[in-house]
């Protein structure tokens, strides 16, 4: 669906709704309050019942522009045409869903397909549905690799709400429930923006790495297995470390006897103008995870490793089951994905994207004091909201103002404000998104960020 296609009124939020309309949304809502468990907080107040592209539409057939790619997930455009037309094959022709351990040639296919984007060293794929759950299978690898068990997290993560995953989050979910498990230790994310121990303003010299890992060693009981990690920590505020920090990070562990492991949920499969974002900085992990940016919408996840820790891990009768490990649909999705970002040369396109979508944003910065700092790479963006741009204190109830106010003019976007964690617009349109949406959604933007100023005022 083309910019052209949608006329701005068509987009705003309206309440005048058809009475049936209302009638069935009304009873909608009524059965949700009885019956759907609010995972996070207050759902959006619109239902949503089509997507397309870069677009969702909510039930009054009103458009909006998707600038989260549903969640980070539809990197390909949401429905899109070569996946459904895979999914119709695998319903039809093939299969669902089989015995865990029952390979198809879609599993095989997709995993092959998978380790040849890949350096040498990431050759073997454990396929599983989410990506909390890949990040506990290269935790349980890591501590079963190193027979050790103490994990570091930089103290800004998301890496999932499981066991060790939720263990090793930081960006928030942490309170309420009761003792993570034993072992997790923490080092300061790389904020260049928010210097986390008070040293650096505006360029990183990562002596928070050097002090975070002094403070590991005092910590730790001798037992220091991994280093999870994502390469640009988005739920923690946007944060893009230096490009030499994951080589630096690389060294501690191996001094350490160390397994890196990188979280690329939302970096992975060219989100940032590579395939990976790590390679950006030039330094591959032992062990890679990637979920939301592989499936085109559909769940499935990867932990990636070295043929020789799949060995020692098979040796030591590694076990990690799951009712979805290898399911063939996921897996021919995900090779589909795959076969059109190395087709269509979406790394390529993320970049050139991304550029243009920086460049709107900092037209913006330079006209509203209210955006503090401008982050992140390719079609992965973030913009920090603050009071003051002298004092960088973050403005969370200005920014999610604008955020609501976006979505009433049709265009939808994220923002990162859990408490204790810096104010962050986070913008990651489909990596199909074109410059004519683009344009659209910075014009919304701007005149959102007009009204809630205005009304501001008049307070």
């Amino acid at each position: 669906m083309s910019f052209e296609a949608h006329d701005r009124e068509s987009m705003r939020a309206s309440s005048d709704l058809d009475p049936e309309v209302q009638k069935l949304r009304d009873e909608l809502w009524k059965s949700a309050s009885k019956h759907v468990v609010r995972h996070a907080g207050d759902y959006d107040p619109y239902l949503i019942c089509k997507a397309k592209g870069s677009w969702i539409w909510d039930d009054s057939g009103r458009p909006i522009l998707d600038f989260v790619s549903g969640q980070i997930c539809s990197t390909v455009g949401h429905n899109n045409p070569e996946i459904i037309q895979t999914i119709e094959d695998c319903c039809r022709n093939k299969a669902i869903h089989l015995f865990s351990w029952a390979l198809s040639p879609s599993v095989i296919e997709f995993c092959s397909a998978l380790s040849d984007m890949l350096p040498d060293g990431l050759d073997m794929v454990l396929p599983l549905s989410t990506g909390g759950e890949s990040n506990e299978a290269a935790l349980r690898s890591a501590k079963l690799t190193t027979g050790r068990w103490e994990v570091v997290g930089l103290n800004a993560s998301w890496h999932g709400c499981t066991g060790g995953a939720a263990a090793n989050t930081y960006a928030g979910a942490r309170r309420g429930y009761g003792p993570v498990q034993p072992g997790t230790l923490t080092i300061p994310a790389p904020d260049s923006y928010r210097c986390p121990i008070r040293h650096c303003d505006g360029e990183c010299d990562m002596t928070c790495l050097d002090f975070g890992f002094e403070e590991v060693d005092k910590q730790s009981t001798g037992a220091l297995a991994a280093c999870i990690a994502e390469p640009i920590i988005s739920a923690g505020g946007m944060i893009t470390p230096p490009k030499d920090y994951f080589k630096r990070l690389k060294q501690k562990c191996e001094e350490r006897e160390m397994v890196l492991i990188y979280d690329e949920a939302q970096t992975g499969m060219a989100r940032t103008g590579k395939n990976f974002a790590f390679e950006h900085f030039e330094q591959p992990p032992d062990i890679l995870t990637l979920s939301k940016t592989l499936s085109g919408g559909i769940p499935i996840s990867a932990t990636v490793m070295s043929r020789e820790m799949e060995q020692a891990l098979f040796d030591r009768g590694f076990v990690h089951v799951t009712s979805h490990v290898c399911d063939p649909l996921p897996a021919a999705v995900a090779l589909t994905v795959i076969k059109i970002i190395l087709r269509d040369k979406l790394a390529e396109r993320a970049e050139k994207m991304g550029k243009y979508l920086r460049k709107g944003l900092e037209k913006l910065h330079q006209s509203y004091e209210e955006l503090g700092d401008l982050r992140g790479m390719g079609l992965l963006q973030g913009v920090q909201i603050v009071k003051d741009r002298n004092t960088k204190e973050p403005d969370p109830e200005f920014g999610r103002a604008v955020t609501v106010r976006c979505l009433e003019l049709g265009l939808g976007m994220n923002i990162v404000s859990m408490k204790g964690m810096a104010s962050v617009w986070r913008l990651a349109p489909p990596l199909t998104v074109t410059e004519s949406e683009i344009d659209l959604a910075l014009e919304i933007l701007d005149e959102a960020i007009l009204d809630v100023r205005n009304v501001t005022a008049r307070q």
